[in-house]
């Protein structure tokens, strides 16, 4: 057993022995199933706290061979497949991360270097009397001893891509690199599965890849990994049971990735520290990152910060991602930035729609802090005159309501075309954004015979705040925004809140520049 030919460290079991394992040992029988096919070369890219490591430790210690593992896969899904016994411990695993050679080892050649020695001294350790006399490269090496032994090798490749999150600029040290694997991977008899984790898809040099044998699976393409991802809703409904926190404040707080065979999609990571914190808050500025959200949404790119605006307004916006070069340097347009950032983790994507969002109330914190750190002045002003929107709100008071999206407005006026209601709805979202800690805010609602534009529905915990139906109106009255919603019976929302809810019209007169507000609360009368 050596450092990086057949570990012998055990990595996974620090999981199973952690206060909460979620079973994600299925993916085993997928690897099991490729083996040695066409398909045998698999690269898995996910945001970081994704659990990709945790994954890779699995793998290396479920094929490691020289030691018996039943007992750490003997309780789980796997050990129910039919592969199950077949591939445990039999194969060579070559474990290698990348991160690891990266931070003690800079320039890549030295990485390189290091990783062929490091692999010879455990080939040596293992196989004393193997003859290295005739052979001047790692997969000469690595072919001659798979004549000897007859036994293949697995490659588990951890943060493959950090070579390239590093020397972002540095192409050649780039090209360097995925020549190694592709030199030590590609169309070798001794690979029976190549699986690399990392947080970007496979660097594109034209129209090609240099790495064009591995099969990929992303934030923009999971195919059948989809539920290996995050947590699935029925593993968060079953954790939250068991830890007796709030389901609906975990899925506000870590919910909101999707795909299209799996709608719903958790951080894992900070769905465990929710639980054993027994709290809900922003955990995904605690881990280290190396990207800074600030840097991307700062670039100098036409429409980039319009659409980060009514990203953070609650808005979706289509885009096309597949002219994403797959690195973090390379950007034609702003939608180009935005891809970048499904991968990162920062924003969803509606695979119907073709549209990103940012998921969930995490990062939507995330957004705000990097915007703040940015200096947009415009969007802090607002966010900080939120708290007393929300008051006046509360307080039935429409005058103050009034005033403040006007201030809102004046401080919006130079990010966002203001000519029509859905600019109006984008800046009352963002008006409103202290309204998060208490609400779930939904814009083009669904309810009685059409759209409301806003609806404030109050968390399970906050049912003592009134749910608040918004409607809004561009040159045009208040008045009418209410009857709007009296006709259209956008009340039938509100039947679990009549004794509590407020009916809001908001109109913008384009002439005078100013917002007029009636709030009216919700009563029988008012059905």
């Amino acid at each position: 057993m050596g450092l990086y030919l057949n570990p012998s460290d055990r990595d996974f079991e620090t999981s199973l022995l952690s206060e909460i394992y979620v079973d994600k040992s299925g993916i085993i029988a997928y690897t099991n199933k490729v083996l040695n096919t066409q398909q045998k070369y698999v690269c898995i890219s996910r945001p970081r706290r994704f659990g990709k490591t945790m994954t890779a430790d699995m793998l290396t210690d479920y094929y490691i061979r020289g030691y018996d593992s039943s007992d750490m896969f003997a309780n789980l899904k796997i050990a129910n497949d039919p592969s199950y016994k077949k591939h445990l411990n039999k194969y060579n695993v070559i474990f290698l991360n990348m991160q690891d050679f990266l931070s003690d080892y800079h320039e890549i050649e030295l990485i390189l270097k290091k990783i062929t020695d490091k692999i010879n001294i455990d080939v040596l350790e293992e196989y004393p009397n193997f003859d290295f006399s005739n052979i001047d490269n790692l997969p000469g090496t690595l072919q001659a001893l798979f004549r000897l032994s007859k036994i293949p090798f697995i490659f588990i490749i951890d943060e493959w891509d950090c070579i390239f999150r590093v020397h972002r600029i540095n192409t050649q040290a780039q090209e360097i690199y995925l020549d190694f694997l592709r030199n030590l991977l590609k169309d070798r008899k001794y690979v029976a599965l190549a699986y690399m984790t990392g947080i970007l898809p496979i660097k594109k040099y034209g129209t090609h890849s240099t790495l064009n044998m591995f099969r990929e699976f992303s934030m923009t393409r999971p195919r059948e990994m989809a539920e290996f991802v995050g947590f699935t809703q029925e593993e968060v409904i079953m954790l939250c049971t068991k830890y007796k926190m709030d389901y609906e404040e975990m899925s506000a707080w870590y919910n909101g990735y999707s795909f299209p065979n799996l709608k719903t999609v958790y951080n894992p990571k900070s769905v465990v520290e929710a639980l054993i914190s027994k709290e809900f808050s922003d955990y995904w500025s605690q881990t280290e990152t190396f990207e800074a959200l600030s840097f991307y949404i700062n670039i100098d790119y036409n429409g980039l910060k319009d659409a980060i605006i009514e990203l953070l307004a609650g808005a979706k916006k289509q885009i096309n991602i597949n002219n994403f070069a797959n690195d973090m340097i390379t950007f034609k347009t702003y939608e180009d930035v935005l891809t970048l950032l499904i991968h990162l983790g920062y924003l969803g994507y509606d695979f119907e729609a073709k549209e990103v969002f940012i998921p969930n109330k995490e990062i939507s914190e995330e957004f705000v802090t990097a915007i703040r750190d940015a200096g947009w002045e415009e969007i802090k002003m607002l966010i900080k005159v939120s708290d007393d929107l929300l008051k006046a709100t509360w307080n039935e008071d429409a005058q103050a309501v009034a005033e403040a999206i006007d201030k809102a407005h004046t401080s919006e006026t130079s990010i966002i075309k203001y000519n029509d209601e859905n600019a109006l709805s984008c800046v009352l979202s963002i008006a409103y954004y202290s309204a998060r800690e208490y609400y779930i805010i939904e814009r083009e609602q669904p309810s009685g015979k059409g759209f409301a534009d806003l609806f404030f529905r109050p968390r399970k915990k906050y049912l003592d705040k009134p749910a608040m139906l918004i409607e809004l109106k561009w040159d045009k009255s208040a008045k009418g925004a209410i009857q709007q919603i009296e006709d259209k019976k956008y009340t039938d929302i509100l039947k679990d809140y009549k004794d509590n809810a407020l009916l809001i019209g908001i109109n913008y007169d384009k002439d005078s520049k100013y917002h007029e507000c009636i709030i009216r609360r919700y009563n029988v009368e008012c059905k």
